[in-house]
């Protein structure tokens, strides 16, 4: 055991924040320079305070819903390492700010080999227990739904996920699109000022409108500049067609962004400046830069993994719709498998001068209460944002979310700042200034566009059962270690997703793909559960035939694009997958888990040999073989130790183990691409 604290745990905690909006601009708050406190004040002139109150996450049905439930699933004994792509050290080598969670901290430790879970103090309820129900036992989910009165089998799921309840939710804003505070404290108070009827962007991924309220200036006759922009960007193993929800991403920055310095609106200098900001996203600035942003922005400093004061993200999540692609807007007017539907909006606003690098890792207040509002939906994330969200109601409208919805966002989006000790801690290690979309934008003008998914075509010929289309964009490199982004998550995911899971779409074609008969060195097999011997040297044989299979470039068409059917499902499957969420929304569970399969994945399920550092329950007893994972033991020989009541269980991810025996342990992975180039 390395780890001391958990840096998972940390979300829910955070020090006395100065939260009024008014304050900070009078008090330049953080220590920030004069030139960021300027920003501030022209980043909301005038916009009325969010009022919110505390509220301690002990009063949650799952006091750690920032401990994903990806985070509580196996490893295969080691030959499955999501872990990765949250819990690294790479950006902190880069000096982009957040928190090594791989070793390099000792009283942080090591979260690709430990499930070292802390309770939030010596009586808090442990964090051990895994509470994300509709995940572990999808047959109760679908119980209660059915006592309810409904019969998902009965459900047209394609007309429900091709009608708009993003446009009646956006009625209700009120105030200027333009200000991200309509300063109206109702549930809408700060929904992101984006017109979808706006959408989709134009082919440079300015979003433009007709309407005059809806822009800061004028670009031509008729188009306003809304300010908002699309972002492009290569997705991790979350938010994809195959894992049943796909992203559109916008960005905006502050008015003075987007004029000269003389005052006037500029659509140059604004272009100019979300470049600069892309830069400093991806640790791409160089001295041909300069130091500061231009035109009426030019006081503010250009700094690697920091954006400016009012910085805005608009994340709508939607439904996968693999008819679609942005050529019918009948369907949808959105490309790569967006659904007209969404099942979420999300929204971040910078609202504080948080710079990570003035922070030290590790000190951590366990279990504070959270800021918020949970009639309006939003949360303070401790490190500078507001996090809002709004999500679907039982019949399918956009309502804002509880702080105990919105408890889970901060399992990527957040941190903890200490304001007697200032230090921080970053949730996962993978983000650059609470955010992941922009430093994994695809270069160049290929980048500011709509999300599409790798360029998503339909094809409109395709069976309900066969693969819906094709991508047009290879695999992404990912800088660090110059090879494709994608590749390196099927080598050492051999999965889908952060759950590690295998769909039945994606099994099948490699079932197809890899045989002897095409010169690999064994068929693809299927998981032997039958014990835990034969089920680890299954999956142990997937993954080497998975590392023949990349090494051939077999990920990818002859074209170079990436392989579809890794990546886009067949109709009936996303329809089906579409099925499993409406039951979480007809039973407004989101709080239970909103990542719904089609039966209990095999790597929630115990599965580990005597000579495998085996671990039972709480209580003492053992698990039986395929059991589902409720819980992990923690340690408990005595209470002044400072590990008490802390997980005790390892990930049998091996930092010993070399790469040629299948070693998938990987503690500088860092999320920047090189963009320009793909495998």
């Amino acid at each position: 055991m390395t780890t001391l604290f958990s840096t998972r745990v940390f979300l829910a905690s955070f020090g006395s924040l100065a939260l009024v909006v008014a304050i900070f601009l009078q008090s330049g708050c953080n220590g920030g320079s004069d030139a960021d406190r300027i920003t501030t004040a022209v980043a909301s002139p005038g916009s009325a305070a969010l009022v919110g109150d505390r509220i301690s996450p002990l009063a949650f049905s799952n006091p750690y819903a920032h401990i994903p439930a990806q985070c509580h699933i196996e490893t295969s004994a080691g030959t499955q390492n999501a872990c990765q792509y949250c819990h690294n050290n790479g950006l902190y080598l880069e000096g982009m700010g957040n928190n090594p969670q791989a070793g390099l901290a000792g009283n942080i430790g090591n979260l690709q080999t430990d499930y070292s879970f802390a309770p939030y103090d010596a009586t808090a309820p442990l964090a051990t227990v895994n509470r994300w129900e509709n995940t572990l036992f999808p047959e109760k989910l679908l119980s209660r739904v059915k006592a309810l009165g409904h019969d998902p089998a009965t459900w047209n799921i394609q007309a429900l996920i091709r009608e708009d309840n993003w446009t009646p939710a956006y009625a209700q804003r009120g105030g200027k699109p333009t200000d991200w505070n309509t300063g109206v404290p109702n549930p809408w108070q700060i929904f992101p000022g984006l017109d979808p009827a706006d959408l989709p962007a134009h082919s440079d991924g300015f979003v433009r409108s007709t309407k005059a309220a809806n822009g800061y200036f004028k670009d031509g006759d008729t188009a306003w500049i809304t300010g908002w922009r699309a972002i492009n960007f290569m997705p991790y193993g979350i938010f994809t067609p195959m894992t049943g929800s796909v992203s559109g991403i916008y960005v905006r920055l502050p008015k003075a962004f987007m004029q000269g310095d003389d005052g006037s609106y500029d659509l140059a200098i604004y272009r100019a400046n979300l470049d600069l900001l892309e830069k400093l996203a991806q640790d791409r600035l160089s001295p041909a830069d300069g130091q500061y942003f231009v035109g009426a922005a030019k006081a503010v400093t250009l700094e690697k993994g920091v954006y400016p004061v009012g910085t805005e993200f608009a994340h709508p999540l939607h439904y996968v719709d693999v008819a679609t692609d942005g050529t019918d807007a009948a369907i949808s007017p959105f490309p790569g498998t967006r659904a007209r539907r969404v099942k979420e909006i999300r929204y971040m606003y910078k609202w504080q001068d948080f710079r990570h690098t003035q922070f030290r890792p590790g000190d951590k207040e366990e279990g504070k209460s959270i800021y918020g509002n949970d009639q309006q939906g939003w949360i303070d994330n401790g490190a500078g944002w507001y996090l809002a969200g709004w999500i679907e109601d039982a019949a399918g409208k956009l309502r804002p979310q509880k702080r105990e919805e919105m408890m889970q966002c901060l399992g990527c989006h957040s941190a903890v700042r200490r304001t007697e000790n200032p230090s921080f801690t970053s949730g996962t290690g993978n983000t650059v200034d609470s955010t992941w979309a922009l430093p994994r934008k695809l270069a160049g003008n290929a980048g500011w566009q709509e999300m599409n998914y790798l360029g998503y075509r339909a094809d409109r010929t395709a069976t309900p059962e066969s693969t819906p289309g094709h991508a047009t964009l290879g695999d992404p490199f990912n800088r660090r270690m110059a090879k494709g982004e994608f590749r390196h998550f099927l080598e050492t995911v051999v999965g889908a997703s952060l759950f590690g899971d295998m769909p039945a779409a994606m099994d099948r074609h490699f079932a197809t793909a890899i045989t002897r008969f095409r010169g690999y060195s064994a068929d693809w097999p299927g998981l032997n559960t039958t014990n835990a011997t034969a089920f680890q040297a299954s999956q142990k044989s997937r993954q080497k035939l998975m590392r023949e299979f990349t090494a051939r470039r077999a990920h990818l068409r002859a074209d170079g694009s990436i392989e579809a059917a890794l990546v886009f499902p067949p109709a009936n499957d996303a329809q089906a997958g579409a099925r499993r969420y409406r039951q979480v929304v007809v039973s407004q569970s989101y709080h239970q888990g909103k990542d719904v399969f089609p039966e209990t994945p095999v790597t929630v399920r115990y599965f580990r040999r005597t000579t495998d550092k085996p671990f039972g329950k709480l209580d003492g007893s053992a698990y039986a073989l395929g059991e589902v994972i409720t819980e992990r033991p923690v340690h408990t020989d005595s209470p002044a130790s400072i590990d008490y009541r802390l997980g005790s269980a390892l990930t049998l991810i091996d930092p010993d183990v070399p790469v040629l025996d299948g070693a998938t342990y990987n503690p500088d992975y860092s999320p920047l691409l090189d963009s320009t180039r793909f495998e």
